[in-house]
């Protein structure tokens, strides 16, 4: 659900120049308590710089940025320390044990030794899953794991907000599923921001997306909001048992019905027809084709509302990107 509450990522006409390259353009957005925003767009889009920015690691050209109400580059420490950073590539100690380089970033983290830090620790390996790792050496884990290590350093020190980039990069599909579930986890508790060009992650676990091109941001709502303003002119899929010449006349006749297209599908036998119905725009003909079906006497096996995926989405508002070339 879509958060509503505090402010907790605040951006305001933020841009950043590398020479004459802009890598981001001006972007304006607010993430609030309870979010999980899915930052999407290509490479070199500007979404590993805005990240870079909310976090500190690169001070902004012009524009403003805040984490929990902290000026991320005049409180630079106040908003890094209600932040938890997972970058992309996961940097880590591998001559460390798990359970060592959790104690050494609960240390740079201010947390002490004590019972404080022993729940904390215990609370972060539980979420993480790494309770049977914590005496392995970091060097000797699956990729998978060290993801997993990870998060429970960007976790440990109870951050308001957790920001990831390309989280599941490289990891192999069932790598991805346990990494999705640790995400999800997490973000019933903390706002959460996440690159990634996996659409199906986005749809588990996304609240709310946002698409940038070309360092500007392209589009901003919920997976389903960018779907259906997509999809334009509706399409139907409808599976019909009957004549195939008199099905196609009968669904061109509906009222609402623009046009009509057969549709192979070996998975239709017999005398049953598979066509694509579009819908003139405004109109939603689907009652209309039920009434035909039945006053005709064909046998309606099947009618879906095609939807536009988010990655036909993705494409059509990002596929003249150009800034292949420039910072990410």
């Amino acid at each position: 659900m879509t958060g509503t509450g505090k402010t907790m990522i605040h951006v305001e006409g933020l841009t950043k120049h590398y020479g004459n390259v802009v890598a981001v353009a001006g972007i304006s957005f607010d993430v609030h308590a309870g979010e999980v925003l899915g930052f999407l767009g290509p490479n070199g889009a500007g979404k590993t710089t805005t990240m870079r920015i909310l976090t500190s690691y690169l001070s902004p050209t012009g524009g403003r940025a805040e984490v929990a109400g902290f000026d991320v580059f005049t409180q630079s420490l106040q908003a890094r320390a209600r932040i938890g950073y997972l970058p992309e590539g996961t940097p880590l100690y591998r001559d460390m044990t798990v359970l060592e380089y959790l104690h050494f970033v609960c240390d740079v983290r201010g947390i002490p030794r004590g019972e404080t830090r022993t729940s904390r620790l215990r609370r972060v390996v539980d979420q993480c899953g790494l309770g049977d790792r914590l005496g392995f050496l970091i060097g000797e884990l699956s990729k998978g794991f060290r993801q997993r290590v990870g998060l429970a350093q960007a976790i440990v020190h109870e951050p308001e907000v957790l920001i990831l980039d390309e989280p599941t990069s490289g990891l192999d599909p069932n790598q991805i599923v346990e990494i999705r579930q640790v995400i999800k986890q997490i973000g019933q508790e903390k706002t959460v921001i996440f690159s990634t060009h996996i659409m199906q992650e986005v749809q588990a676990v996304c609240s709310r997306v946002l698409i940038i091109s070309d360092g500007k941001i392209v589009a901003d709502g919920t997976p389903e909001q960018l779907q259906s303003s997509a999809q334009g002119q509706m399409e139907i899929s409808v599976e019909l048992e009957a004549p195939a010449a008199e099905a196609r006349e009968a669904l061109s006749r509906v009222e609402g019905v623009a046009g009509v297209q057969a549709v192979a599908s070996d998975a239709a036998p017999g005398n049953r027809h598979r066509f694509l119905v579009l819908a003139r725009p405004g109109a939603d003909p689907r009652a209309a084709i039920f009434r035909m079906a039945v006053e005709r006497r064909f046998v309606l096996t099947e009618m879906v509302r095609e939807r536009a995926s988010l990655e036909d989405v993705f494409r059509k508002l990002t596929g003249g990107d150009s800034s292949a070339n420039a910072p990410s």
